[in-house]
């Protein structure tokens, strides 16, 4: 009767590490679905509306959530917290498209398998598309996702204007092993669970 209690921790830590597994290689939309999920950041980059850099392409580092952390896999959307105040917002402004780089690089793993950032087998997904607002029903989903990753948020000051946007996803590429870039259609992106 006692072996019980350790049959079962033994089986849910089995459990536990078959989640935190990466996808393999050949499962490129969950590979894109699980780095999002995993960072925390990206580099979102623009083209550029400030004066002696306008058209030039412009990259920012942002916090992102695709909902709150754990096994459940989010949601799959990038959401994030913006202010007009800030440079790369005001490009967007004037241009809404954007690509958004998050790479396995900002997490435990790679360093554990000393693995350099540009290593492929260090993955980073590449996002294309567009920035936008999100409408008041899709405002709480994104409040959730942000603020339960990053708790500092709720306090930043409120006469910046803050407001939630998602990257709108229309292409994705995806960079995880050896052999060149994997294209993910979004369809593909969000009918899977990382």
């Amino acid at each position: 009767m006692a072996r019980l209690p350790l049959l079962l921790c033994a089986a849910s830590g089995l459990l536990l590490a078959a989640v935190a597994a990466i996808p393999p290689p050949e499962e490129a939309a969950r590979m894109a679905r699980y780095v999002l999920h995993s960072c925390d950041w990206g580099a979102l980059a623009t083209l550029s509306a400030q004066e002696g850099l306008r058209g030039r392409p412009f990259a920012n580092i942002f916090s992102l959530s695709d909902g709150p952390p754990g096994p459940c896999g989010g949601s799959g959307v990038p959401y994030l917290y913006l202010t007009d105040m800030e440079i790369s917002v005001q490009d967007l402004e004037v241009n809404s498209n954007a690509s958004l780089t998050v790479s396995l690089a900002q997490t435990p793993y790679c360093r554990k398998h000393k693995y350099d950032p540009q290593n492929p087998l260090c993955a980073h997904i590449i996002f294309v598309g567009s920035i936008v607002k999100v409408n008041d029903s899709e405002a709480d989903i994104a409040k959730k996702a942000l603020f339960t990753r990053h708790p500092e948020m709720e306090s930043w000051p409120k006469d910046h204007n803050w407001f939630f946007a998602k990257f709108n996803i229309t292409n994705i590429w995806v960079l995880d092993y050896f052999g060149g870039l994997k294209i993910v259609t979004p369809e593909e992106y969000y009918s899977v669970k990382p």
